[in-house]
């Protein structure tokens, strides 16, 4: 799987539908053709140090490289955002909001059921 490496990328992702989960945020975004999906990863100021930050960073890459080469899509790019509590979270956990987020993330419009009206 490849990396983002260019703001422009991380920019277009911000534009494009996320979920949000206790340990992390993902990002989706389709870009149109058959390509290997992306990934990228980010940390904000505001969850501590760049130790902290880092060591948040290093295990949303783990949880992607483990889990989201089988579930991501081909086309997309994806942006996993660190949150607080990604530092101390379980893995499972965290394989678990990653899953959730991409089943949100990738399932169809919503449709309304007609409940039996004519």
């Amino acid at each position: 799987m490849q990396r983002l490496t260019r703001r422009q990328d991380f920019v277009a992702a911000a534009k494009a539908s996320y979920a949000a989960m206790p340990g992390m945020v993902v990002q989706a975004r389709d870009r149109a053709d058959e390509l290997e999906a992306r990934v990228g990863f980010t940390a904000t100021k505001k969850l501590g140090n760049a130790v902290v930050r880092n060591r948040i960073k290093r295990r949303l890459r783990e949880i992607a490289r483990l889990y989201l080469t089988q579930d991501a899509r081909p086309g997309y790019d994806y942006v996993l955002i660190g949150r607080s509590p990604a530092l101390t979270r379980p893995f499972a956990d965290l394989h678990k909001d990653l899953i959730s987020a991409l089943k949100r993330l990738h399932r169809g419009p919503h449709v309304p059921s007609d409940k039996g009206r004519p």
